[in-house]
């Protein structure tokens, strides 16, 4: 079934994006998505139906946003268990944690994501937020988030599908051929938001739950920032899919439209839930 679509308006001016060392946003970034999926991560946390004094697990935590929330919903009986690969995010989110006095509610532990340190059925609830479109095996992290919750209970997945991606300009192959070199070239699964509900059904996932979000931006630097335009562009230069004129043309489209208020991009992301049988 499919639920109610919504649309998120981010409507403030934004610092460019920098990538970690292990090739994802940096803590700055993710806090400037946080805030424009909002509503998005709270419809997250109802599909786990996280309760006081249950275990749930985030699977790429990054910096702490959402173990953070969910502290509040386990309540102090409960425990977030937040796992990311990444060094530098992990101390971040531990920082979080202490400064909002949380730190008793929330573990973090550095870990792959088909390889989880922990046990078989140990948590209540999993989710896991724009992570599958970094991951070159998406079915084996997917079967993990099963191996670790109980028998009954909820994983929830929401990614991006940056196949879906558009900006408006008049120079529309372009901007075609930059819109496939973001998915296909900066990312290990950039459709990663159209594969989920398959990787559920071929896992045996009882009651699979969908939503599908249209997310817009209308302001041109936020647009850069949150496509990673900077290095879209760079790629397609290196690969030969635009040449340095094209860019000149590409890039002078974008500055008429911003002149004249009519910047639009949009991208969709797909949440899917299921209860393990």
């Amino acid at each position: 079934m499919l639920h109610g679509k919504r649309s998120v308006n981010p409507n403030e001016h934004t610092r460019r994006k920098v990538i970690g060392a292990l090739g994802y946003a940096d803590p700055a970034y993710l806090d400037v998505t946080a805030r424009l999926l909002r509503a998005l991560k709270d419809d997250s946390y109802d599909w786990m139906q996280a309760q006081p004094g249950h275990r749930v697990l985030d699977l790429g935590c990054g910096p702490g946003t959402d173990t953070l929330a969910l502290a509040e919903r386990v309540g102090s009986d409960g425990m977030v268990v937040g796992i990311d690969r990444d060094p530098v995010m992990l101390k971040e989110a531990e920082r979080r944690a202490r400064e909002a006095r949380l730190g008793t509610r929330i573990v973090h532990y550095l870990a792959d994501a088909t390889r989880l340190p922990l046990g078989s059925g140990s948590c209540d609830a999993s989710r896991a937020e724009r992570l599958f479109q970094h991951l070159s095996d998406p079915a084996a992290a997917l079967a993990e988030l099963l191996r670790v919750t109980r028998r009954g209970r909820w994983v929830v997945i929401l990614d991006t599908d940056w196949g879906t991606l558009s900006l408006h300009s008049p120079e529309i192959a372009i901007e075609r051929r930059l819109a496939r070199v973001n998915a296909d070239h900066l990312l290990h699964n950039g459709y990663a938001g159209r594969q989920i509900y398959h990787l559920f059904k071929r896992q045996g996932v009882a009651h699979v739950r969908v939503a599908v979000y249209p997310v817009y931006a209308a302001d041109l630097a936020q647009v850069r920032l949150l496509t990673v335009l900077d290095e879209v562009e760079r790629k397609a230069i290196d690969l030969g899919v635009v040449t340095q004129a094209e860019l000149r043309r590409w890039h002078a489209s974008l500055q008429a439209l911003e002149a004249e208020g009519g910047v639009f991009c949009t991208v969709t992301l797909t949440m899917v839930a299921g209860r393990k049988a």
